[in-house]
């Protein structure tokens, strides 16, 4: 085993001789500026030493080779031990080689590596140089490598000052890593500007140093300005890569296509970034069960990804991946961690559902319903308690009359076959039926129609039962005619045994018999008529008398049936006329129109014939019908008969002869509408038949009396009035404004709360004031008359002993004494009054009154009887329209041209 040592060391000796010569030879290939290392003596394999900035020298290589095979450069520059090395001499170089395939292009980098003894000895050996060489005071680049081996303190650098030849110079350092944390960790010899560290640094904690150098003389005196020095730390790969999570959890269906992804595992490195340090490579270290190998993962980005497309959850359900993720690209030396991946296997519906068996055979008695008659059940390979696994049933065939039905159990998944509508056995004996099976997910492989469904047949078996009797039909009907004689008997109602298909042995009884028109036979169902029949009575319906019967047999089974009579017209109701008061407004009507009705069918009805009944000449010379139609005729008066009400008797005959005699009361009023002869017209009645008795005579004479009465008390309170006070004019709204020839200024204006414009009245502006009748409401407007006092102000009336009466209790009254009232006295009377009218009338959202709360009307000497046209109109209960039955003379002859004659 101690042979291959010394081979390799001759056979990397030659390698190194060989590439130097080649170098060499080579005219093409250009040497850029070599790198010095700074290392311990001793290194192991796969430590790093440093790092070469490849793009500085050489941008396009795609090539890189170490003339020392102990050492290996990577794409980024770093340069790790490929085995252990120790270094005999204080120094050791080699070559490093850039090539670029494409252009052939080559360049090469010199690396010198050095101990910490030779530096030392350098420091000593250029002490006794620097104080006769030149050094410029400027930045000088710096680094060390982290977690460094020391032997400590470890040499960095050098700093002089050129001034040093003519001064004596004392060098210092402040800074993070000096006078600040971490503290201590530089120093500066003062007289050589030797640049120490005093123990390692970890990268991850700080990435480098900004230190500030000094230079000045034993006086103080600074010949140069501060040095900005920078010390980089030199990531080493001390960090291993971490999982973000120890555990990933995916799921992948089965029978995905190949590349399927599956999920992406992801890991972090605290190494220094975009450096072959935190360069990941991902893999697949094993997999379990191990084959077939169905999964692959990509080594840059961690996804995951299928490889086949066996994917089967019914015979493995979940895979469980080792995976590794491991730095420096992927090298063997880089560093790695494992994790757990667990795949689970989801379910799709790859799997039909089949029937345990092709064939059932069940039974069940006829006449039952909502019954469970058979239980089937179905294997499934698929997940169960999902859709791929729920099944729905289906009956194919023999269900056509709608007996069956087949719902699922949702616990068990067996489909449950009932029977929703009676089977009867005198019908079918046995059904057969064809079920199919489905899960509620769709299938998803393609198949024919034969093998997408599993089927199976069902017979079922129907069993006879001992039935009661039918009621068949159940609305069963006899024609009878009205008015037949009590005692006619009619066939009734009739039920069946379905066993044997007679009525034998089956007895009836009535459950309902409204009016109780008839007799049943219990033994027959027969009927027997109790009671007159009439089609025309109340409760019938199209002629059709219903009764409820019940049949039942010797076991106590039943059934129940509705027997109508149908109820055949007979004449046997004459015509006759409803309404037996008309009403003639003699001045535009000449007639009116009477209609007879027949509550017999049309065959026993119309045409009609009208005729006066009656041995009264008079009658005859006074009226006349003449025919309208086949239900209505016209009756007019002739030779100007007087106002009064008559009777008129009218016979009405159908078309078979059946009549009657309708006695009419005509009244011929003095109107223009007939609602006007009630109340105006009814007491102008002249001849005619109505007559006057003895007590109605007595009771209009006491009547007129009293009135006389009445009047007379009215006319003397009037003259005493008179006497006192002289009235003012009805319209007391015009003495608002107070007439005045004046030429002089007029009066200040006083505006009230309720937006009135008035005048203000002094002394020499009296208002009138003295005895106010009632108010009366005529057609919505009230007027209140006042009566003229003396002529002396209402001071002088009240010191007069005057006194005066504004009472809103009495109905609107006022009364007053001889006096004249100020505006200020009439404006405190009339605002409320005002105020309560005005309340009534609309108003909007924002509690304002409508436009026209209070507008100035001209005065027409008197009130419209339509009353008020403001925004108080729809408050009225009713139309007001009352008083177009009322009309004033001056509008009847409008009327009259108006109406229709």
């Amino acid at each position: 085993m101690a042979a291959p040592g010394p081979a390799r060391s001759r056979s990397g000796a030659l390698c190194r001789l060989l590439l130097l010569t080649l170098t060499i030879l080579t005219p093409a290939c250009d040497a850029c500026k070599p790198v010095r290392l700074y290392v311990p003596s001793k290194l192991d394999a796969a430590k790093f030493i440093g790092r070469v900035n490849l793009e500085e020298c050489f941008k396009s290589a795609n090539l890189i080779h170490s003339s020392d095979p102990d050492f290996h450069v990577l794409e980024d520059g770093s340069v790790y031990t490929t085995n252990a090395v120790v270094l005999s001499s204080e120094k050791r170089e080699f070559i490093v080689l850039l090539l670029d395939t494409e252009s052939q292009e080559e360049k090469t980098i010199s690396v010198f590596l050095e101990t910490q003894i030779r530096v030392q000895e350098e420091k000593h050996s250029t002490e006794k140089l620097l104080r006769r060489a030149k050094r410029r005071w400027a930045p000088i680049p710096c680094s060390m490598l982290e977690n460094s081996l020391g032997p400590f303190p470890l040499f960095l650098q050098q700093i002089q000052s050129d001034t040093a030849q003519n001064y004596t110079i004392y060098y210092s350092i402040s800074g993070p890593g000096v006078d600040q944390q971490p503290r201590n960790l530089f120093y500066v010899e003062r007289d050589t500007g030797n640049l120490y560290c005093t123990g390692p640094v970890d990268r991850e904690q700080y990435q480098s140093f900004q230190l500030v150098a000094f230079a000045t003389t034993p006086d103080g005196y600074t010949p140069e300005q501060p040095l900005q020095l920078v010390i980089k730390i030199e990531d080493e790969n001390d960090n291993y890569p971490i999982f973000t999570e120890t555990t990933y959890t995916f799921t992948v269906f089965e029978n995905c296509r190949v590349g399927t992804t599956v999920g992406q595992v992801c890991a972090t490195d605290r190494d220094e970034p975009d450096t072959m340090h935190t360069r990941l490579k991902y893999s697949i270290l094993e997999q379990q069960p191990s084959r077939p190998t169905l999964f692959t993962m990509h080594p840059s980005t961690g996804v995951i990804t299928t490889t086949l497309s066996q994917l089967d959850r019914e015979v493995i359900d979940k895979y469980q991946l080792k995976i590794k993720v491991q730095d420096m690209d992927g090298q063997h030396f880089g560093l790695q961690t494992t994790a757990t991946c667990i795949i689970n296997i989801g379910d799709v519906n790859d799997n039909l559902p089949t029937f345990t068996r092709t064939s059932y055979v069940t039974s069940v008695e006829e006449n039952t319903v909502d019954v469970e008659i058979l239980r089937v059940t179905i294997q499934d390979k698929d997940l169960a308690n999902t859709a791929n696994w729920r099944a729905n049933y289906t009956i194919l065939k023999g269900n056509e009359n709608g007996n069956f039905k087949i719902i699922t159990d949702p616990k068990t998944n067996e489909g449950v076959l009932c029977v929703v509508k009676p089977l009867d056995y005198e019908e079918r004996q046995q059904v057969t039926l064809e079920i199919g099976v489905t899960n509620e997910a769709p299938y998803i492989r393609e198949a024919t129609s034969k093998s997408a469904m599993s089927t199976a047949t069902v017979t079922v078996t129907v069993k006879n039962q001992d039935e009661g009797p039918e009621c068949r039909p159940p609305a069963q009907t006899v024609r009878i005619k009205e008015n037949v004689p009590v005692g006619t008997r009619s066939n009734g109602y009739k039920a069946y045994d379905p066993e044997t298909g007679s009525s034998s042995g089956i007895r009836y009884r009535k459950l309902n018999d409204p009016k109780g028109w008839v007799t049943l036979d219990e033994n027959s169902g027969s009927i027997t008529i109790f009671r007159n029949l009439d089609r025309e009575a109340n409760s019938i319906n199209n002629g059709v008398y219903n009764i409820t019967v019940l049949a039942s047999d010797t076991n106590g089974r039943s059934c129940t049936g509705t027997l109508g009579i149908i109820l055949e017209d007979v004449n046997d109701n004459g015509p006759f006329i409803p309404r037996t008061i008309v009403t003639i407004c003699k001045p535009t009507m000449f007639s009116t129109e009477i209609v007879a009705v027949d509550p017999d069918e049309p065959i026993n009805g119309p045409p009609f014939d009208f005729s006066l009944e009656s041995s009264d000449s008079e009658v005859r010379r006074m009226w006349r019908l003449t025919r309208i139609n086949d239900t209505a005729a016209r009756l007019s008066y002739q030779n100007d008969p007087p106002f009064g009400s008559y009777v008129v008797p009218v016979r009405v005959t159908d078309r078979l002869g059946l009549s009657s005699i309708n006695s009419l009361t005509v009244r011929l009023c003095d109107c223009i509408t007939e609602a006007e002869c009630d109340v105006r017209s009814i007491e102008r009645l002249g001849g005619g038949s109505v007559k006057l008795g003895t007590w109605a005579i007595l009771a209009i004479l006491l009547g007129v009396a009293l009135l006389f009465c009445i009047l007379f008390t009215l006319v003397c309170a009037a003259s005493r009035a008179t006497r006192e006070v002289k009235a003012l004019p009805d319209d007391l709204a015009q003495q608002n404004l107070i007439i005045s020839n004046t030429e002089a200024p007029g009066d200040d204006k006083v505006y009230s709360t309720n937006a009135f414009t008035t005048h203000a009245v002094g002394a020499s502006g009296q208002a009138a004031c003295g005895p106010v009748g009632s108010g009366v409401r005529n057609g919505g407007q009230e007027t209140i008359e006042m009566v003229k006092g003396g002529q002396q102000t209402l001071d002088g009336c009240r010191s007069a002993g005057h006194h005066h009466t504004l009472d809103p209790c009495r109905g609107g009254h006022v009364e007053m004494e001889n006096c004249r009232y100020t505006y200020s006295e009439w404006h405190n009377f009339t605002q409320p009054r005002l105020g309560e009218k005005v309340h009534l009338c609309d108003q909007d959202d924002n509690h304002k009154h409508a436009a026209d709360y209070v507008l100035t009307y001209d005065y027409e000497g008197k009130g419209s009887v339509a009353g008020s046209v403001g925004c108080c109109s729809d408050r009225q209960d009713e139309d007001g329209l009352e008083f177009l039955d009322h009309l004033e003379p001056k509008f009847k002859t409008l009327a009259e041209v108006c109406m229709k004659r």
